[in-house]
């Protein structure tokens, strides 16, 4: 047994050997080679291993950046991608070139909350440049989790350079534009005015938007570039003096408020438009809600006696009544409890050219009464005074009338009782009156007399028109109309004194107030209506329109007849060019 045991150890030794032959290493250690195969392989396992996790790494980095850059951008603050701020608006002109809203370049302050270090510092040291800022607001912005917060949009560049000045971590500059007017209040209801982040709100700049243009400045398809400009058919001379002269008649008979238009009766430009009191649309937060207010097209109105041109321009078309006809105007007209009677009775039968002559409303009333309710009703929706007026501005107001016509109703609108409607429509149906009988729809974009006829509607006969012309100038030369004329220019017109509702009652010491003229009268070119609201006279007693709507049509046409290109006419038909004075 011995023996055996001995062969196993050998065996087992020799098994274990590290020498191929069984060979000893130096100083008799035996080198085991199962040992350095194990070790060797463990290392190559390791380094495959870090390997591995740092392909892994890069590749989730390189996922991340790929995600981040597929994904849409995130909105923080408010803040907009650079182009779109940057977004050009097309320069709005008028129809000589001449620049009525541009864009500026300029900055706007913003703030990164996480690189803040003390805030109440930071507010200290900008209210050095900027006095009015809200301290809490702003401590509160930079107090915020955010990563971007709005301090103030379009500073000026001086306001820049101090704020730069003051070397404040974690505030910035984003280069913006902004919108600027150089004529101000001038021509404030039709251009209108941009929001803080350039996007038309108001007037033609909301028109602008409303084409495509915000759209695509949603898409981000808007660029910096410089964009064509839009040219306006006013005409920005003849819009200065029209809101002088509001201006001026508004203090001069403490009203609160007047308005006026210059339009082309032949086209339907719209050459000069003002409502007042108005707002500068630099600062439009500045005026209040009544210089926003446009009262031309966006007020509805009683427009008093002026309704009576369309009265007998309906009576004279209808062929039921003739030029020559004559009306009983001896008694007032009694109905539905009320009692119809003229301002400035005569007592008598009055002809057609005396009831315009003498805006008598017995008269018109009975002139309304041979044509009929629904004829009366057809005749105002055909000349488009029921209904919301069709124009490039936004700001349209939608006249109001009864729910149901009946005689009392058809009596009182004859004379300008019972409908609201809003000036510039009433200057729009002025015109077809006076034009050959078209109904043009007004526009604030230069319009061709081609154009104007390619879209023009018929709505009374030339004849009736030719006679309403005569009837204008009459009126003008013999009736309420005198303090409107003017030297050469032939002016006609209607004066139209409304009693305004106070408390639900007419209220004879408060009047609307307004005058519709054409000149010159013998071939219209322009169509002018002002009115003037609540005129007080130094004895604090109402202003008929004679005296107060009329003298404005005369200071317009006056100042203006030569930059529209009308030429004075003087004598017989025009015989003499010259005056002496």
């Amino acid at each position: 047994m011995a023996f055996l045991s001995r062969v196993m150890v050998l065996k087992s030794r020799a098994h274990f050997s590290s020498g191929a032959k069984g060979a000893r290493a130096a100083g008799g250690a035996v080198n085991f080679e199962g040992v350095r195969k194990r070790k060797a392989g463990q290392a190559r396992n390791r380094v495959g291993l870090i390997m591995f996790g740092f392909v892994c790494f890069y590749c989730v980095i390189g996922g991340r950046l790929a995600y981040y850059g597929m994904r849409e951008p995130e909105t923080t603050s408010s803040i907009m991608p650079a182009d779109r701020l940057m977004a050009s608006r097309p320069d709005i002109l008028d129809r000589n070139g001449e620049v009525l809203a541009t864009d500026i370049r300029t900055v706007s302050l913003f703030a990164e909350p996480h690189k803040i270090v003390d805030a109440d510092e930071v507010i200290e040291k900008l209210r050095l440049v900027l006095p009015d800022l809200d301290a809490k607001q702003i401590y509160n912005k930079l107090s915020s989790k955010s990563r971007f917060q709005w301090l103030r949009r379009q500073l000026t560049p001086k306001q820049q350079s101090e704020i730069l000045a003051l070397g404040i971590p974690g505030i910035g500059f984003r280069p913006e534009k902004r919108r600027f007017y150089p004529g101000g209040p001038t021509a404030a209801h039709i251009v209108g005015y941009v929001n803080i982040d350039n996007r038309g709100v108001a007037g033609m700049e909301r028109y602008i938007d409303s084409q495509g243009l915000a759209e695509l400045a949603a898409l981000g398809m808007t660029s910096n570039q410089p964009l064509e400009p839009v040219k306006l058919s006013i005409d920005v001379r003849v819009q200065a003096i029209l809101r002088e002269v509001l201006m001026s008649n508004i203090a001069k008979f403490k009203a609160k408020g007047a308005g006026g238009v210059v339009l082309d009766a032949n086209t339907g430009e719209v050459l000069a438009m003002a409502s007042a009191p108005d707002f500068d649309p630099n600062d439009p937060t500045v005026g209040g809600e009544e210089g926003w207010l446009n009262r031309m097209s966006n007020g509805t109105f009683e427009m008093g006696s002026t309704f009576k041109s369309f009265t007998l321009a309906m009576a004279l078309d209808s062929g039921k009544v003739n030029i020559n006809d004559s009306f009983d105007a001896r008694y007032p007209i009694r109905i539905g409890g009320f009692t119809i009677k003229d301002f400035h009775g005569k007592g008598r039968f009055l002809t057609v050219p005396e009831v315009f002559q003498y805006s008598s409303n017995i008269g018109t009333a009975k002139m309304a009464d041979v044509v009929g309710i629904d004829g009366h009703k057809a005749f105002l929706q055909r000349l488009g005074l029921l209904s919301r007026m069709r124009t490039e501005l936004p700001e349209v107001a939608v006249p109001s009338q009864p729910r149901e016509w009946k005689k009392i109703n058809s009596i009182t609108i004859s004379f300008g009782h019972g409908v609201s409607t809003t000036p510039l429509q009433t200057a729009v149906a002025g015109a077809a009156l006076v034009n050959g009988g078209r109904l043009i729809e007004p526009t604030f974009l230069p319009r061709t007399e081609a154009q104007a006829d390619a879209t023009a509607e018929t709505v009374i006969k030339p004849t009736t028109s030719d006679n309403m012309r005569w009837l204008f100038e009459w009126n003008g030369v013999n009736g309420s109309g005198k303090n409107a004329q003017v030297d050469g220019f032939d002016v006609g017109g209607k004066t139209g004194t409304a009693d305004k509702v106070i408390n639900g009652r007419y209220n004879h010491d408060h009047n609307f107030n307004a005058f519709l003229a054409a000149f010159p009268i013998y071939k219209p070119r322009y169509v002018v209506l002002t009115f003037i609201d609540d005129p007080r006279s130094e004895t604090d007693r109402a202003v008929l329109a004679g005296n107060s709507a009329a003298p404005m049509v005369h200071d317009i046409i006056s100042r203006s007849a030569a930059i529209l290109g009308v030429k004075p006419r003087f004598g017989q038909n025009g015989s003499a060019m010259l005056v002496s004075y």
